[in-house]
Order: C-alpha cells, then sequence, then structure tokens
C-alpha cells in the first residue's frame, strides 16, 4: 500500500499538458523564500495602490488555489474534481477582517452554502467557516483571558455566538456537516467553548459539528481527553478536524516575548507522534466520535488507511474522511478516491483582493514546511516524464 501516493497518473489526471507545466513553474517560485517574500510585498502593494493585477493573479496563484471569486464560479471544479469521486468543500477565505457587517456576511454566505449548495450535491459533503470570520480576534483573546467585556463588546459577543448558532442550526436542519477552524493559541478557548457547546447541542444523534485540534500544540490530546469525558457525561458525540497547524513560527515568538510556555511541541517528529496519538485514540473511540484527517502527510494517511482495513471497516465509513487543499497534495486526495476512502478538497473562493492574504499564508506556509514543495515538485516532474513532456 506504501507506494499508492506515488501513482502520478491518477494524481494528475484532470491536469492538462499546459495546467501541469504551470503548476510547475509556480512550486518552483513558492519554494524560493525571496521569492515568496518579494511576490507577497508587490502583491499586497498592487492591491493596495489599485494597479491592474487582479487578471495576472487570477491565472497564476488564484487559480491553483482558489475554486473561483463565488460559489456559482466554483461549481465547473466541484464537478470535474467529482468525476473522480474526490469530494469539494466550499471555503469562504477572505481573512483578516473586522466589521459586524463583515461578519454578517460571513455568516449568511455559510448558510447559503449550506441550503443552496450542499444540501442538495453529494459532491459537497461539508461546510466550513473560520471563527475570525465571524468575530474579531482581539474580542476572542479577551473572552479566552476572561477579562471583562465593556458593554459593547458583550453586544458584539452575544453577536459571534449567534453566528455560531444560525450556521449549526443550519447544519443540523440540512444534515450537512459543519467543519470549524482552529486559529491562534491565544484566542482559541473562546472558540473551543463556543463550539463545545454547539456539539452539545446538535450532536446528540450523530456528529454535525467538528471543531479543528491543531497537533502542533502539545497540549491537544489532554483537551480532547477532557472534551470526551463531558461529551460522554453529557450524551453527545464529538467531531474533529485533525491537522498539524499553520501558525508556528508566530506562535514561538510570541511565547517568547510575552515569557511564558510554547504552547508548540519542541519539533516536528514530536508534532508528528503527537498526530498519530491523538488520531488513534479517536479511531479507538469511533462509537463517540468522527474523524476528519486534514493532513499533507502521507505517513499519517497511510497509517489510517492500515487501521480501516484491520478494523474491516468500509473505507468510504462516514465517520472518517481525509481533506487537503485544493492545488496541494493531489497525489493524496485521487488516489484516495480512487481507492475507495473519502477524500475532500478545501476549494477556497472570495474575491481575489479579499482571498489574497490567504494565498499569501498558503505559500508562506509551503516554504516554511520542509520537504512540501519539493515533494510536489517531484511528483509533477515524475508526471511529466510519463507523458513525455
Amino acid at each position: 500500500m506504501n507506494k499508492l501516493f506515488n501513482n502520478t497518473e491518477t494524481a494528475f489526471a484532470l491536469k492538462s499538458d499546459s495546467e501541469l507545466e504551470k503548476a510547475y513553474f509556480l512550486f518552483r517560485m513558492i519554494k524560493s523564500e525571496n521569492m515568496v517574500k518579494i511576490g507577497s510585498a508587490m502583491t499586497k502593494f498592487a492591491l493596495k495602490s489599485h494597479l491592474p493585477v487582479e487578471g495576472l493573479i487570477r491565472s497564476t496563484v488564484f487559480d491553483h488555489f482558489c475554486g473561483g471569486i463565488s460559489e456559482d464560479d466554483c461549481v465547473p471544479t466541484i464537478d470535474k474534481i467529482y468525476t473522480k469521486k474526490v469530494y469539494s468543500i466550499l471555503d469562504y477565505s477572505a481573512e483578516g477582517k473586522e466589521a459586524e457587517e463583515q461578519f454578517d456576511k460571513a455568516r449568511d454566505i455559510t448558510v447559503d452554502i449550506i441550503k443552496s449548495y450542499a444540501k442538495d450535491k453529494e459532491a459537497i459533503p461539508f461546510a466550513v467557516f473560520k471563527p475570525t470570520g465571524f468575530g474579531r480576534i482581539g474580542l476572542y483573546q479577551k473572552v479566552t483571558e476572561k477579562q471583562d467585556l465593556i458593554d459593547e463588546e458583550k453586544v458584539e459577543w452575544q453577536n459571534v455566538i449567534k453566528r455560531y448558532d444560525a450556521v449549526a442550526k443550519a447544519s443540523f436542519e440540512n444534515n450537512v456537516p459543519l467543519l470549524i477552524d482552529a486559529e491562534e493559541t491565544w484566542m482559541q478557548d473562546a472558540a473551543d467553548d463556543l463550539i463545545e457547546s454547539m456539539m452539545e447541542k446538535y450532536n446528540k444523534e450523530k456528529v454535525i459539528v467538528f471543531g479543528t485540534l491543531q497537533l502542533y500544540r502539545w497540549d491537544r490530546f489532554d483537551y480532547l481527553k477532557g472534551l470526551h469525558k463531558r461529551a460522554k457525561e453529557k450524551g453527545f458525540k464529538i467531531g474533529m478536524k485533525l491537522v498539524r497547524g499553520a501558525y508556528m513560527e508566530k506562535e514561538r515568538e510570541r511565547a517568547e516575548e510575552k515569557g511564558y510556555v510554547d504552547p508548540i511541541c519542541k519539533d516536528k517528529a514530536a508534532t508528528d507522534e503527537n498526530y498519530n496519538i491523538v488520531m488513534r485514540y479517536m479511531f479507538d473511540n469511533l462509537q463517540d466520535m468522527s474523524i476528519f484527517n486534514g493532513t499533507h502527510n502521507e505517513d499519517s494517511s497511510y497509517l489510517l488507511m492500515d487501521w480501516i482495513i484491520e478494523a474491516g471497516l468500509n473505507k468510504n465509513d462516514s465517520r472518517l474522511w481525509f481533506g487537503q487543499l485544493y492545488g496541494m497534495s493531489d497525489n493524496i486526495s485521487y488516489n484516495l478516491a480512487k481507492a475507495g476512502y473519502n477524500a475532500a478538497k478545501y476549494l477556497p473562493f472570495g474575491p481575489v483582493k479579499d482571498v489574497m492574504p490567504y494565498l499569501i499564508r498558503r505559500a508562506e506556509e509551503n516554504t516554511s514546511v520542509a520537504g512540501q514543495t519539493t515533494r510536489e515538485l517531484n511528483l509533477i516532474s515524475t508526471e511529466k516524464k510519463r507523458r513525455k513532456l
């Protein structure tokens, strides 16, 4: 089995020769830290100065990593990748917003995805949102740190709670599971508490609401065991998306600057071990839990596949999902789907200007994850050779 993800013919079956060449060029750019820094700075400046660069951005980095500028714009991509039995998760990826009307807009878009797309479209099995899409990070931080809120902030926080509930209720009523992302540690407790309250309300019979565990955090296994205990006492089920994490440099710098214990595992090996231990714990408790294995790590994916086979479970058991980002790790997603497992792509969308912070973060993460970009380039090279390009 451990050669499955080397099959580039399956991985890139939907890519034309020119799309393959473009992907190769893009990852070559991303591999260079200096190129990413310069490119990010130039893009931010160009968009801020209203220079006509959206067409250029769309035809390169945007089209590779995003589904489109709107939900309808994503539908051809959703239909195309579903021909290979790879599912899509529409992810409204406008980041860094601060105003109440923008948070309401994100809520409305998410509810609309549930009711107008996911409910009736088999190819879209989940909805998703990011906590800071529904409220200010500074507000989450104050709630996490148990600071007193002024009256205005109390109203604001009630609005955040209402947004979570509106989306979770729509998910429950339309039977569309909901993934809620994780963010920085200094705001995460407030989000976790809110997500737990939604699980308690909507996960009585089956998992509708999923939280996210960032497993580069060494405290997450203890958190999960505590949550499991509470879930058993109160009679609700747990859904978790498992990821390694995306804010490592920022987390380490802040811990050092403010003089508290670094919340991140000491190295990659410790993170991998933590990830696999938590995944095993959840797998051993599938009667109470559902796993969304959100990883670009091939070893963790092989591990879960092995466990599924050993346990005699159906490969497409509805409690077990694999997920990768659109534009990355096609060797995992498409080969999993072909082998009969539940594999989904996160499909970011939104206006180019609004999605750029997400894309820049993606490029920076790719540069900082050792081996990720090299692996992408090697796979594309293998496929180019196979096609004799």
